[in-house]
């Protein structure tokens, strides 16, 4: 009787351990053009972004490809505690600092900075199947103007 105990009692830490539930916002994912917009009526017609993202524990692991122009692809990357702290960001020539905090377990919100000063503020949202999540956010384009935009991920 105690080694069943002790078998069963293995069995659910082993599964507690090793499978722990990933968090749904971890995979890869792609922008979905079609609905994706910018309020100054600038959205490239063929725009193509792939996020990478993995959280592990209270890191956000990001990585982007944005091939829209298919001759120089570009990419962001950064490991960012969710503490509101900036933390640095590579490849980005308009943001070089991020800080990200969790809001809820499908939102996330995003700061990206370049020098101290904000130039990105958005919120991600995930969907209620975990299939889809959005990026709603006021970004400062170089022209000192701010714009709005939202963007459609879907989880390949």
């Amino acid at each position: 009787m105690f080694r069943h105990k002790r078998f069963a009692v293995g069995i659910v830490l082993y599964c507690a351990i090793g499978f722990a539930a990933e968090d749904p916002l971890t995979g890869t994912w792609k922008i979905d053009t079609p609905k994706s917009s910018f309020s100054n009526g600038k959205f490239p017609k063929n725009m193509s972004i792939t996020i990478t993202l993995k959280i592990q524990g209270d890191q956000l692991i990001y990585h982007s490809v944005n091939d829209t122009n298919k001759d120089k692809p570009s990419g962001v990357d950064y490991t960012a505690t969710m503490d509101g702290k900036p933390y640095p960001a590579t490849g980005s020539a308009s943001f070089n600092t991020v800080s990200v905090r969790r809001l809820s377990k499908n939102q996330l919100e995003i700061l990206e900075s370049k020098d101290g000063d904000v130039m990105v503020g958005a919120i991600w949202e995930l969907s209620p199947d975990s299939k889809r999540f959005v990026r709603r956010g006021i970004a400062k384009g170089a022209d000192g103007k701010s714009w709005e935009y939202e963007e459609f991920f879907d989880k390949q």
